[in-house]
């Protein structure tokens, strides 16, 4: 369960080359905007990609969105420049693509002060060395790179992702160990809103604070899917209810549905209610 009311249900990846895209993101119901200088730009466009996403940072309206900037690999010719372009900016993460070490993230830091990091894991060395990236102490947020993962383990498709599940897993362990917001990997077809929405299920169901995407037909499937349901809010206000009730008779615990509920369980019966509170603040679908 997450650990912060702020929703990332969804992620969704803007070109920063596309002035028609950038300027359609501010009325979209996304929670969060990716704003990409990488994979979606090509080599000869990124000097002006760079430029452009800076003055609409600078002077767009994102209202409640979370603006995350993902950069070049310092590895690249534009990497360094990319980051700082975006010093001061109007931005709310940086994210550093295919970190493998916490090296990799220090490598930024020491270039964007203050500024909060957020890291791709789509390695293999980096699922192996998830523990220590999240364990950074400017890193806020983690996405799954499961393209460039399933690219590099060679695996097949398959709906279950069954493949990709040990790293998953091993993300998800780290980012809940250090209290991080961790994001799930893209669906590709986009146009299967069926297939979408039993992926994240899937996500929802392991842990993951929500689902990056890439096209805004995605959008109400991932804000429907990590969203808390009805029944999800009717339940937590139940339990701290009878929680509350159960402390006020001298008791520690007390029983819901047929269920026992502890301390633990109204623990995450805030977050739950939190989480929706936050929601419904934005406005979002």
């Amino acid at each position: 369960m997450q650990t912060h009311a702020r929703p990332y249900r969804s992620v969704l990846y803007i070109p920063g080359s596309k002035a028609r895209a950038l300027e359609k993101a501010q009325t979209l119901p996304t929670d969060a905007i990716i704003f990409d200088l990488e994979d979606a730009v090509t080599p000869e466009e990124k000097p002006a990609a760079r430029a452009l996403l800076a003055q609409t940072l600078s002077e767009a309206d994102y209202g409640a969105r979370a603006r995350i900037v993902r950069i070049n690999g310092f590895d690249t010719p534009w990497g360094r420049d990319d980051a700082a372009a975006f010093v001061g900016a109007k931005v709310d993460a940086i994210l550093i693509p295919k970190v493998s070490t916490a090296a990799d993230l220090q490598a930024v830091a020491d270039v964007i002060p203050g500024l909060p990091l957020w890291a791709m894991l789509e390695t293999a060395l980096g699922m192996l060395n998830a523990a220590e990236i999240a364990a950074h102490p400017r890193l806020q947020g983690m996405v799954m790179g499961t393209n460039d993962l399933a690219k590099e383990l060679g695996s097949r498709f398959r709906p279950d992702r069954l493949a990709l599940q040990a790293g998953l897993g091993l993300c998800l362990l780290a980012a809940r160990a250090h209290s991080r917001i961790i994001i799930d990997g893209v669906y590709n077809a986009f146009k299967d809103a069926e297939g979408l929405r039993v992926e994240c299920d899937q996500g929802r169901d392991m842990g993951f604070d929500g689902k990056t995407l890439i096209h805004p037909d995605q959008l109400a499937v991932a804000n429907a899917a990590f969203a808390p349901s009805e029944a999800e809010v009717d339940l937590a206000r139940r339990q701290i209810a009878a929680f509350d009730e159960a402390q006020a008779a001298g008791l520690g615990v007390a029983v819901v549905d047929g269920k026992i509920v502890e301390n633990l369980h109204i623990v995450t019966a805030r977050q739950t209610l939190a989480k929706a509170g936050a929601i419904a603040a934005m406005g979002n679908s």
